[in-house]
């Protein structure tokens, strides 16, 4: 059975609003057990309640903020950023040559602690006609992601809310870190909501799905989480990482051209750890694959990959 993160149990939100839900300790400590992970229904029984039973959310948001940070380190480890910017540099380079005027909006869908929107900002790596924005729906995230940019001087902002219900629309939506989070049905709903905006594109990085990910997830993890929570989410994530095939069906429910950077079958087990799915509206794949150059032999759509593989 794969695991449920802990991370995503101890929080939650209405969707309609946004407003912090209650959530019960018991509650989630019986939901682990009943998912046959003592190990996790051990680690948020010795989180801090109330006496109503609730988790303290000043206790939660200063666990999920720590663990965050620690994320950071292994982004940085990752070279997440220059990972980003080999596929995003070409993908604007395309954007700009068909004629679509700047500035051009880049939307980081679940942003976190803003890692990526910052590494950005920092290093001016898409162009200054590229404006730079992270969405979460923790507020205590976003908080600490606007505090830090400002404290680093940089030029992006942050947003506490639903990225899809932003005044300004994105021109291309991205995230790190986020798909493993949504079941398949879930996946495709949440590419339909970016087929559905006026976006051009979006470009999702995630764990790669290889045998090898989990060992991967718990070696990094052990080596850079401190706290029980990360060493568990992380191992845990790698378990739900979908699969190519997966990815591509749900990323073509947006109907726009879905692709594969790198998939499983292209890269080496040993060095993959995330790839990208993407998509762009049909006529931007002809400019994208020529701003690639050589590299665009690595981008794969559901015509590479057979029905039997699925």
């Amino acid at each position: 059975m794969d695991r449920l993160e802990i991370s995503d149990l101890i929080v939650a939100f209405d969707p309609h609003d946004g407003r912090r839900l209650p959530v019960r300790r018991a509650e989630v400590v019986e939901q682990l057990r009943a998912a046959g992970d003592a190990r996790a229904a051990r680690i948020v029984a010795g989180l801090p309640a109330g006496p109503d039973g609730v988790l303290e959310p000043a206790a939660v948001d200063r666990l999920l903020i720590g663990v965050h940070t620690e994320l950071q380190r292994l982004s940085e480890e990752l070279r997440i950023g220059r990972r980003l910017v080999h596929l995003l540099g070409p993908l604007l380079t395309a954007i700009r040559t068909t004629g679509v005027r700047g500035p051009y909006r880049l939307v980081d869908v679940g942003c976190g602690l803003g890692y990526l929107i910052r590494w950005l900002a920092a290093t001016g790596a898409l162009g200054p006609d590229v404006e730079l924005v992270g969405v979460d729906l923790d507020a205590a995230l976003v908080g600490e992601a606007d505090r830090l940019a400002r404290a680093e001087g940089l030029s992006c902002r942050f947003v506490h809310g639903d990225a899809f219900a932003l005044p300004e629309a994105a021109t291309v939506y991205v995230s790190t870190g986020v798909l493993h989070h949504f079941s398949e049905p879930a996946l495709a709903d949440f590419f339909r909501a970016q087929g559905a905006s006026p976006a051009l594109a979006f470009c999702h990085y995630d764990i790669a799905a290889t045998g090898l990910a989990p060992v991967g997830a718990w070696v990094f993890h052990r080596a850079r989480m401190r706290h029980p929570l990360g060493r568990h989410d992380g191992v845990a994530s790698a378990r739900r990482a979908h699969s190519d095939e997966a990815l591509l069906r749900a990323a073509a429910a947006a109907g726009m051209r879905a692709l594969l950077y790198e998939p499983r079958r292209a890269a080496n087990p040993f060095c993959t750890t995330l790839r990208p799915v993407l998509a762009v509206r049909p006529p931007l794949e002809a400019p994208l694959r020529a701003a690639l150059g050589r590299a665009s032999r690595r981008l794969l759509g559901d015509e590479h990959f057979t029905p039997a593989a699925a």
